[in-house]
């Protein structure tokens, strides 16, 4: 009977409902913008936290002095490798970079990396497995021994995972120009204490044997062991730059290189033979060179000064070039410049010296009435994602973020997909397409970064349909939103395909549990992303419309809404006028060109949301 008299008052409801199409009042923009945890696309895919940094007990070597112990992990959790087992007993190894820089009597001063062993569990879920080292450490984390083997890492920021055999590097990010940097790189307890002169021991010939000062064993890309959870050596043959992203490309000769700095020079390293990184030259990328357009940095004193050889050369900068990416389809590389508000500053003496602007940053200036990319006003608030055919060696701008806002709109007036400053970047195969996975790390609020007023950088992270040849912003197809304050960062799919791994970056301490902490999380469930998963050809065809984005031209166009039962915020399947009604009928919330309501002070309960051509559907509030 209970089951009867709720049917009946609800289609009571509903009928009142589609007497009430116009929206004559408004609510306030709610206080904050992101999401205290992860949001994501619901079933088939789901969420697993798998590693907490400041919490989960890594297993340590002796180090200055102090026996090996377990200590909780570092945090700022950024890049993550995946390196495949290829005995078939585990699934493989997870790589999980550590980008801030703590001294550590046990880990070590400076970063830090945490590698772990995990297999497919029967429900799909990741399972962490128990392993012995060859060292005798025991356990299920294990720190990355940097200090024992190749010194400390300033700062474990990007890195490469080789789409060949699972190879991993760390890059070291923050340039160093001295030992008297920030306290909290160097001194005062807080970063690298040791500045003393630094003996490199390598099998990289010419290196072994040589002293430099201590700065300059940063800002390497080091290779490291997940296996033995053990450094190998620090590249010292592919220049000392602030390093991010790279790409190992098929044939196990080429390496592409990215640097995060203004201006950053895109890099190739190429062996001398597969698979030997420790010998061969390192080029630099110039647009204008005749013919094969890179030019070689190899002259005595270019590695421990890469950035001035390569503008001597007259390389092409960009603007904070970050990670680096590989489609094994058709090996083009794609790399995010995830921009600098105004660069001209940085540019201005390079290119006096001979760097050169590439001509889509000449086109932008002029468009934006500027003399050139070194004026001060030259502006380049969202970045963008670059394309390299390894054919031509041509580069080309292949999705440009934004849109452009002189000034931030009102979170009403958002539009539903913003990209702001990509930084990590990955390939991923879905059913046999390859997905550009993008995630954010937004520079600032202003411009349209945020909705005005809105000082919560919230980051998220895109997949984009590589078959799209000359693709917009309309084709994101938005799967994740972090939690207040956090990156979204470290992409990476397991060898499987069923498994996304990502990580969120120094969220707010605020959040709950684990939510406060840098966390890698496993998005499960992507090998059940059949075909017939959704009504159309594309298999994330409802996801923008779950996570509140604009897909009208690929969505189904039925309205809908996401998560259902909520706690905190419901997403709408597109921007419409939208009513909130409660149990009775009340009208009590109206939105216009809405595209999510924040409901985190309403009473639990059942409600009714009506959009402006009269579709009711009903949300449980918990």
């Amino acid at each position: 009977m209970q089951k009867i008299l709720t049917l009946l008052l609800a289609l009571t409801i509903v009928g009142a409902l589609n007497a009430q199409v116009l929206f004559e009042e408004e609510i306030s923009v709610p206080e904050g913008y992101a999401p205290t945890e992860f949001v994501m696309p619901p079933s088939p895919l789901e969420l697993q936290v798998l590693f907490v940094g400041g919490t989960d007990l890594v297993q340590t070597t002796p180090t200055y002095g102090n026996p090996a112990t377990e200590v909780p992990a570092k945090e700022w959790h950024d890049f993550i490798g995946f390196t495949p087992d290829e005995t078939g007993e585990s699934l493989g190894w997870v790589s999980v970079n550590h980008e801030r820089i703590t001294a550590d009597d046990n880990i070590g001063d400076g970063g830090g990396m945490t590698v772990f062993k995990v297999a497919r569990a029967e429900d799909g879920s990741l399972e962490i497995l128990d392993q012995t080292l060859e060292d005798g450490r025991s356990g299920q984390f294990f720190n990355v021994d940097f200090a024992n083997t190749v010194g400390e890492t300033g700062m474990n920021c990007g890195g490469i995972c080789s789409i060949v055999d699972g190879r991993i590097w760390t890059a070291e990010e923050w340039f160093r120009r001295s030992n008297a940097g920030s306290s909290q790189i160097y001194g005062g307890g807080t970063g690298v204490r040791d500045t003393a002169d630094y003996t490199i021991s390598s099998d990289i010939p010419g290196w072994d044997g040589v002293t430099i000062e201590k700065y300059q064993n940063f800002n390497w890309m080091v290779e490291i062991d997940p296996r033995e959870a053990k450094a190998v050596r620090k590249q010292y043959n592919w220049g000392r730059q602030p390093f991010e992203g790279g790409a190992v490309a098929p044939g196990n000769k080429i390496v592409y290189l990215g640097p995060d700095a203004t201006p950053g020079f895109f890099g190739m390293f190429v062996a001398e033979t597969p698979g030997d990184f420790t010998k061969g030259t390192l080029f630099a990328y110039k647009h204008d060179k005749p013919g094969w357009k890179w030019v070689p940095i190899w002259e005595p004193g270019s590695m421990l000064n890469h950035a001035d050889f390569a503008i001597a050369k007259g390389a092409t900068m960009f603007n904070r070039i970050e990670w680096v990416a590989i489609n094994p389809e058709n090996n083009f590389i794609y790399f995010t410049e995830t921009g600098r508000d105004n660069p001209g500053s940085r540019w201005a003496g390079a290119n006096e010296a001979g760097a050169v602007h590439h001509p889509a940053h000449i086109a932008r200036a002029e468009a934006q009435g500027v003399e050139s990319p070194n004026d001060p006003a030259y502006a380049d608030y969202y970045g963008r994602i670059w394309e390299y055919d390894p054919r031509t060696s041509e580069t080309r701008v292949y999705l440009e973020a934004g849109p452009y806002f002189e000034e931030s709109p009102e979170e009403a007036d958002y539009p539903s997909v913003h990209l702001s400053n990509p930084d990590g970047l990955n390939v991923m195969q879905i059913n046999g397409q390859s997905y550009l996975v993008i995630q954010e790390d937004l520079n600032g609020t202003s411009f349209g970064r945020t909705p005005a007023g809105v000082s919560n950088r919230m980051c998220e992270i895109f997949l984009l349909d590589m078959s799209i040849q000359n693709p917009t912003l309309d084709d994101l197809i938005r799967i994740g939103i972090v939690p207040a304050g956090a990156e979204v960062t470290g992409a990476m799919p397991t060898s499987d395909g069923a498994t996304l791994l990502v990580n969120i970056q120094h969220p707010s301490s605020d959040n709950p549990f684990p939510y406060n902490h840098s966390l890698t999380l496993a998005i499960n469930g992507f090998d059940q992303l059949g075909e017939d998963a959704f009504s159309n050809e594309n298999p994330f065809a409802g996801f923008n419309q779950q996570m509140g984005g604009n897909q009208t031209s690929r969505d189904n166009n039925a309205f809908s809404i996401y998560p259902n039962p909520t706690t905190r915020t419901v997403f709408l399947n597109t921007t419409t006028d939208v009513a909130l009604y409660d149990a009775n009928g009340k009208r009590i919330m109206v939105k216009r060109n809405a595209e999510k309501l924040d409901v985190n002070h309403l009473t639990p309960g059942i409600y009714f949301i009506q959009n402006a051509e009269g579709e009711t559907l009903q949300l449980s509030i918990q």
